[in-house]
């Protein structure tokens, strides 16, 4: 029986052994499927990847990336818009290649088909799209907000609050209650998603950066007059000149009657004082003369509280700087030029031929035109 039970047990071992072949045949063919089904979801995956795309109609796309954002929200996004092909496998390659970087928060433009990984480097660098402003010397506080609306980087109300307050110069101007005067006049780039505080604080850096280097050492050569004082007169010099050259002898005009303790008699400041109060109708009228408010500078001797506009570079080298001249007075020559002067009976002949007379021979000339039927002078439509 023994033996029986041994030469059975050999049998059936023997007969179970082919059995044992036919799975690992069976377990490799599984294995090399598996290997070939993962080598073709890689080959797929590396595909998707780097095959450029496009799937939005038209030549670019503007998708906006919202601070606090979460990686895959952003990538879910661009995929909705057209820009990945694939949000998933976009989050993959950011983790495992790239390291998971953050991406950066912003307004980016995709022109044409791109592949993942370029949009990812897009995004990880923060090429965000730029908007340029310019601002033109001489605007008030309240008209550069109203660009920066206009442009787009964010509400007034925020704006406002934020010009009005002197925190940002407090330390370069503590008399100052404002920022008036500290909004430089120049072209700015902005990215998508900078706060208004933000905004703001890039104009007077740019205002501190223009001073430090290129007016104060004609401050320092000249002591005895503050940077408030200084920047004062610039804006009014600003709101007078406009041929470049003139404004060192405007600057040294003002200077010059500061010195003398006369009547600074500046238009411009009794403007901006309509201005404050609403009451500017784009014309000054001799009633606005006697106007009682210390920016009017017919009634009160000496500089004005403040600023009255944003002066530019040129303006404030000037008033920094004044040229070495004894005029005390100036008239228009009614072409953006002026005619000086240095005692007041020259003035007045200076008023005479180029205010009272030109305007007398320049209406005369007018009713003339009218009465032979003719166009006005300077009617005709500029090309």
């Amino acid at each position: 029986m023994a033996q029986a039970n041994k030469k059975g047990t050999t049998s059936a071992a023997r007969r179970r052994k082919p059995r044992r072949r036919g799975g690992c045949w069976t377990v490799l063919f599984l294995a090399l499927v598996l290997l070939l089904a993962a080598g073709g979801a890689a080959a797929w995956g590396w595909w998707t990847l780097t095959t450029p795309f496009q799937g939005y109609a038209g030549a670019e796309k503007l998708v906006t990336v919202e601070p606090g954002m979460g990686a895959s929200q952003i990538l879910s996004r661009l995929a909705h818009e057209g820009v990945l092909r694939d949000a998933r496998l976009a989050r993959l390659y950011l983790v495992v290649v790239l390291g998971d970087p953050p991406m950066q928060a912003g307004e980016y433009r995709f022109s044409g088909p791109l592949d993942t990984p370029r949009v990812l480097t897009k995004l990880v660098r923060g090429e965000v799209v730029a908007h340029s402003l310019t601002l033109v010397e001489g605007l008030t506080t309240d008209e550069v907000v109203e660009q920066l609306v206009k442009a787009h980087l964010g509400r007034a109300e925020t704006f406002l609050s934020l010009v009005r307050s002197p925190e940002l110069v407090s330390d370069l101007d503590p008399e100052a209650p404002d920022l008036e005067g500290y909004l430089f006049p120049e072209t700015y780039s902005f990215r998508h998603g900078l706060s208004e505080r933000e905004v703001v604080a890039t104009l007077v850096r740019m205002f501190r950066d223009r001073f430090e280097r290129s007016v104060r050492p004609a401050l320092l050569a000249k002591p005895g007059r503050t940077l408030r004082q200084v920047l004062t007169l610039a804006s009014i010099v600003e709101k007078e000149a406009k041929a470049e050259s003139e404004r060192p002898l405007i600057a040294a005009v003002y200077q010059n009657r500061l010195d003398r303790h006369i009547g600074l008699a500046a238009d411009p400041t009794v403007i901006f004082a309509l201005k404050r109060l609403g009451r500017w109708d784009g014309n000054l009228h001799r009633v606005d003369l006697h106007l009682d408010s210390p920016y009017n500078t017919y009634r009160y001797a000496g500089l004005p509280p403040g600023p009255i506009c944003s002066p530019g570079l040129a303006s404030l080298r000037a008033a920094a700087d004044p040229a070495p001249v004894p005029y005390l007075y100036f008239v228009s020559r009614n072409d953006g030029t002026h005619v000086f002067a240095q005692t007041l009976e020259e003035h007045n002949r200076n008023v005479e031929q180029w205010q009272k007379k030109y305007w007398r021979d320049r209406w005369a000339e007018e009713r003339r035109q009218k009465a032979a039927g003719q166009p006005p002078a300077g009617s005709q439509k500029r090309r």
